[in-house]
Protein backbone atom coordinates (compact mmCIF):
# COMPACT_ATOMS: atom_id res chain seq x y z
CA UNK A 1 0.00 0.00 0.00
CA UNK A 2 1.76 3.22 -1.21
CA UNK A 3 1.59 5.91 2.04
CA UNK A 4 2.16 8.78 0.16
CA UNK A 5 -0.69 10.72 -1.06
CA UNK A 6 -1.78 14.02 -0.61
CA UNK A 7 -4.81 14.23 1.85
CA UNK A 8 -6.91 11.51 1.41
CA UNK A 9 -7.44 8.61 -1.13
CA UNK A 10 -10.98 6.59 -2.01
CA UNK A 11 -8.54 3.25 -2.29
CA UNK A 12 -7.84 3.35 1.05
CA UNK A 13 -10.11 1.51 4.07
CA UNK A 14 -9.80 3.97 7.22
CA UNK A 15 -11.06 1.37 9.41
CA UNK A 16 -8.08 -1.09 8.85
CA UNK A 17 -5.86 2.07 8.57
CA UNK A 18 -6.38 4.80 10.64
CA UNK A 19 -2.38 5.43 10.70
CA UNK A 20 -2.78 6.78 7.13
CA UNK A 21 -5.77 9.37 8.28
CA UNK A 22 -4.29 12.39 8.47
CA UNK A 23 -6.56 15.11 10.15
CA UNK A 24 -6.72 18.32 7.52
CA UNK A 25 -8.31 20.91 8.15
CA UNK A 26 -12.30 21.95 8.21
CA UNK A 27 -14.59 19.25 5.91
CA UNK A 28 -11.09 18.25 3.80
CA UNK A 29 -11.62 13.95 2.59
CA UNK A 30 -15.46 14.27 3.10
CA UNK A 31 -16.35 12.61 0.06
CA UNK A 32 -13.51 10.36 -0.02
CA UNK A 33 -12.23 8.59 3.58
CA UNK A 34 -13.88 5.22 3.23
CA UNK A 35 -15.80 3.33 4.67
CA UNK A 36 -17.25 6.41 6.42
CA UNK A 37 -18.34 7.97 3.72
CA UNK A 38 -20.65 5.22 2.56
CA UNK A 39 -21.97 5.05 6.15
CA UNK A 40 -22.55 8.57 6.99
CA UNK A 41 -23.30 10.35 3.59
CA UNK A 42 -26.86 8.48 3.12
CA UNK A 43 -27.99 10.19 6.50
CA UNK A 44 -26.98 13.79 5.24
CA UNK A 45 -29.51 15.98 4.47
CA UNK A 46 -30.58 19.86 5.18
CA UNK A 47 -33.23 20.96 2.72
CA UNK A 48 -35.64 21.72 5.26
CA UNK A 49 -35.35 21.74 9.04
CA UNK A 50 -37.30 18.89 9.86
CA UNK A 51 -34.42 16.59 7.33
CA UNK A 52 -31.67 18.91 8.84
CA UNK A 53 -32.94 17.90 12.67
CA UNK A 54 -33.32 13.98 11.72
CA UNK A 55 -29.80 13.60 9.73
CA UNK A 56 -27.51 15.55 12.40
CA UNK A 57 -29.15 13.71 15.34
CA UNK A 58 -28.32 10.51 13.36
CA UNK A 59 -24.62 11.66 12.57
CA UNK A 60 -24.20 12.58 15.45
CA UNK A 61 -25.28 9.13 17.04
CA UNK A 62 -23.01 8.09 14.83
CA UNK A 63 -19.78 9.98 16.10
CA UNK A 64 -20.82 8.86 19.57
CA UNK A 65 -20.87 5.16 18.42
CA UNK A 66 -18.02 5.66 16.71
CA UNK A 67 -16.65 7.23 20.17
CA UNK A 68 -17.54 4.03 21.75
CA UNK A 69 -15.50 2.06 18.90
CA UNK A 70 -12.40 4.23 20.22
CA UNK A 71 -12.52 5.05 16.28
CA UNK A 72 -11.00 8.61 15.96
CA UNK A 73 -11.23 8.42 12.26
CA UNK A 74 -15.43 7.64 12.40
CA UNK A 75 -15.69 10.88 15.09
CA UNK A 76 -13.64 12.91 12.81
CA UNK A 77 -15.31 12.14 9.68
CA UNK A 78 -19.32 12.22 11.47
CA UNK A 79 -17.76 15.36 12.99
CA UNK A 80 -16.93 17.00 9.26
CA UNK A 81 -20.50 16.07 8.42
CA UNK A 82 -22.02 18.26 10.62
CA UNK A 83 -19.83 20.72 9.97
CA UNK A 84 -20.62 20.43 6.32
CA UNK A 85 -24.39 20.62 6.94
CA UNK A 86 -23.64 23.83 8.40
CA UNK A 87 -21.58 25.60 5.97
CA UNK A 88 -23.97 24.02 3.08
CA UNK A 89 -27.52 25.31 4.72
CA UNK A 90 -25.58 28.97 5.50
CA UNK A 91 -24.72 28.68 1.71
CA UNK A 92 -28.27 28.22 0.78
CA UNK A 93 -30.04 30.37 3.44
CA UNK A 94 -27.74 33.23 1.65
CA UNK A 95 -27.84 32.22 -2.24
CA UNK A 96 -30.75 30.55 -3.37
CA UNK A 97 -29.01 28.69 -5.70
CA UNK A 98 -26.09 27.25 -3.50
CA UNK A 99 -23.35 29.19 -5.61
CA UNK A 100 -21.44 32.43 -3.75
CA UNK A 101 -19.86 33.69 -7.13
CA UNK A 102 -21.23 33.88 -10.63
CA UNK A 103 -18.26 32.81 -12.35
CA UNK A 104 -14.93 31.59 -11.84
CA UNK A 105 -13.89 35.76 -12.40
CA UNK A 106 -16.03 37.03 -9.81
CA UNK A 107 -14.86 34.19 -7.37
CA UNK A 108 -11.00 35.52 -8.06
CA UNK A 109 -12.34 38.93 -7.55
CA UNK A 110 -14.39 38.21 -4.63
CA UNK A 111 -17.61 39.54 -6.37
CA UNK A 112 -20.18 37.66 -4.58
CA UNK A 113 -23.74 37.09 -5.71
CA UNK A 114 -26.67 39.25 -4.54
CA UNK A 115 -27.49 37.33 -0.67
CA UNK A 116 -30.75 36.35 -0.19
CA UNK A 117 -32.33 35.07 2.95
CA UNK A 118 -34.16 31.43 3.61
CA UNK A 119 -35.08 31.20 7.12
CA UNK A 120 -35.81 27.59 6.34
CA UNK A 121 -32.16 27.32 5.39
CA UNK A 122 -31.06 29.07 8.34
CA UNK A 123 -32.78 27.18 10.65
CA UNK A 124 -30.99 23.49 9.44
CA UNK A 125 -27.75 25.89 9.80
CA UNK A 126 -28.25 26.43 13.80
CA UNK A 127 -29.70 22.52 13.83
CA UNK A 128 -26.33 21.54 12.44
CA UNK A 129 -24.42 23.79 14.20
CA UNK A 130 -25.95 22.98 17.89
CA UNK A 131 -24.61 19.33 16.84
CA UNK A 132 -20.99 20.12 15.41
CA UNK A 133 -20.27 22.00 18.45
CA UNK A 134 -21.10 19.04 20.41
CA UNK A 135 -18.89 16.96 18.78
CA UNK A 136 -16.08 19.22 18.32
CA UNK A 137 -16.08 20.07 22.61
CA UNK A 138 -16.69 16.47 23.55
CA UNK A 139 -13.61 15.56 25.52
CA UNK A 140 -13.13 11.85 24.03
CA UNK A 141 -13.31 13.50 20.38
CA UNK A 142 -10.11 15.90 21.91
CA UNK A 143 -8.04 13.38 23.83
CA UNK A 144 -8.58 10.88 20.91
CA UNK A 145 -7.48 13.74 18.55
CA UNK A 146 -4.13 14.68 20.29
CA UNK A 147 -3.87 10.88 20.59
CA UNK A 148 -3.81 10.56 16.86
CA UNK A 149 -1.48 13.50 16.11
CA UNK A 150 0.82 12.38 18.30
CA UNK A 151 0.29 8.80 16.85
CA UNK A 152 0.55 9.60 13.12
CA UNK A 153 1.19 13.18 12.98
Amino acid sequence: MNKKYNYASADIDYRAHPELYKIAKGEQGVLIVEPYKSEILPHWKFKTAIEANISAQMIYKMFLAYKDAHDFVGMDMARKYLQMGYTRSRRYARHKSGKKYGSLQDKENKKELPETFDPEKQKSADIFWKYYQKAISDVHYLEYKRIHKDKYG
